[in-house]
């Protein structure tokens, strides 16, 4: 039976991740990659996370995410657009669509009008954006509506590890053949729950993963 596998690529610990024959091998079996753009502060790794991506399967189901980290002077006009242009699911939050939309001169006064624009001009599949307490948007090529989902009021205990779940439990409900709605209902609860919980990779109560 044939492995396959969602990768994410890290942003914190490694700045000089050499591209392997074993990570070759890894990335043509790779269902699924999140990166960024702060791991690219290094040339070492800017390369690695390119090739990475590069070597992941085309096609059908094979999903490219770039969750965006415009952190401090660590990124680049340059950075962000290969990036971009190497992605099908892109997600940001509203601070960062403002920088991006800067950035890249993206018509459109409205959110939604520069959601689209980024839709149609990267050739995405999907877009996410995140809104904090205000809730959630994913963007899709296949339908002119985008959802909406309000962020859940929860008893916060830690916030980390909840854009991380959020993008996680999109990328697999996808992989599973859900609707993109279903994702994202399934992507705002998870979310939500890890922001309950202490730590950021608590386990997941069998009423939101569809266990009984």
């Amino acid at each position: 039976m044939k492995t396959e596998y969602i990768v994410g690529i890290g942003e914190i610990l490694w700045d000089n991740i050499p591209f392997t024959p074993e990570l070759q091998q890894l990335a043509s079996r790779t269902r699924a990659v999140c990166f960024g753009t702060l791991a690219r502060r290094s040339p070492v790794s800017s390369r690695t996370i390119s090739d990475f991506v590069d070597a992941i399967p085309r096609g059908e189901g094979q999903w490219r995410i770039l969750d965006i980290n415009l952190r401090q002077h660590f990124y680049s006009r340059d950075i962000i657009l290969h990036a971009m242009e190497q992605c099908n699911i892109l997600k940001i939050n509203d601070e960062e669509l403002g920088a991006i939309s800067g950035m890249f001169s993206i018509p459109g006064a409205a959110v939604q009008e520069k959601c689209q624009e980024l839709l149609r001009q990267f050739s995405l599949k999907f877009l996410i954006l995140t809104c904090g307490v205000q809730g959630s948007y994913v963007f899709s090529s296949l339908s002119g509506t985008p959802s909406f989902l309000e962020t859940p009021h929860v008893k916060v205990a830690d916030t980390v590890g909840a854009g991380d779940s959020f993008t996680a439990a999109f990328t697999a409900a996808l992989i599973q053949g859900r609707s993109p709605l279903e994702a994202h209902r399934l992507a705002v609860d998870v979310s939500a729950y890890v922001c309950t919980c202490n730590g950021a990779m608590p386990t997941l109560p069998g009423y939101i993963i569809g266990i009984a």
